[in-house]
């Protein structure tokens, strides 16, 4: 009985320990890179150009870090294969979770690094209508262009947005367990200004 005891004791410090190597493998392994948009300038087509530049800022749009946050359902995604969040939650109507399970119940102002629970004081999903998980980069770029998909935003605020809110910029800062979004926010702001200053062209 005690040998079986100690068996069980060891299988489950083992998976622990699996489950914590796991993590730290992940949250310390590099993130891609972004290119520069001085990196752009030998293409001569502005149009190209400008296409060019938001290719690469889909880095980052199509990122679990930022693509869990964009459910195509009324359920948040998590971890870098984007399985449906656990426990079960569900939108609500503000997009901060039914009354009975909000959003902040769990997650804090920050993160909370010994329950490996991401945080942010505005934690929340993203509104139903700026969904973009299973859609093409194409479909991504004409959707956030349109204010009535993308919050209302014009393009320069888009550049604000996306060089300096601060919920954005967590997927740069996502804690322990978590592979951070490619680049920096500094990185895809300037990729965003350097696309809507080319014309804000959209791949096909």
């Amino acid at each position: 009985m005690k040998s079986e005891m100690r068996v069980n004791v060891l299988v489950a410090v083992a998976a622990l320990l699996m489950s914590v190597m796991t993590g730290y493998a992940v949250s310390e392994g590099r993130s891609e890179s972004l290119a520069a948009p001085e990196s752009f300038d030998a293409i001569g087509d502005t149009a190209a150009r400008s296409v060019a530049l938001f290719t690469e800022l889909g880095k980052v749009l199509t990122h679990p870090r930022c693509v869990n946050c964009h459910p195509a359902g009324d359920r948040p995604r998590q971890g870098e294969q984007g399985r449906p969040h656990q426990p079960p939650v569900a939108r609500g109507a503000d997009g901060h979770g039914l009354a009975a399970m909000r959003c902040n119940s769990c997650h804090q102002d920050a993160n909370f690094e010994p329950g490996r629970m991401p945080g942010h004081p505005a934690w929340h999903l993203a509104p139903r209508e700026m969904a973009w998980e299973g859609k093409s980069l194409g479909e991504i770029c004409a959707q956030i262009k349109d204010r009535e998909r993308n919050g209302g935003r014009s393009l320069e605020d888009l550049v604000h947005h996306m060089s300096a809110d601060t919920l954005v910029g967590w997927a740069w800062a996502p804690g322990f367990g978590r592979q951070s979004a490619p680049g920096t926010q500094k990185a895809a702001g300037a990729l965003v200004e350097a696309w809507v200053k080319t014309g804000a062209a959209c791949p096909k």
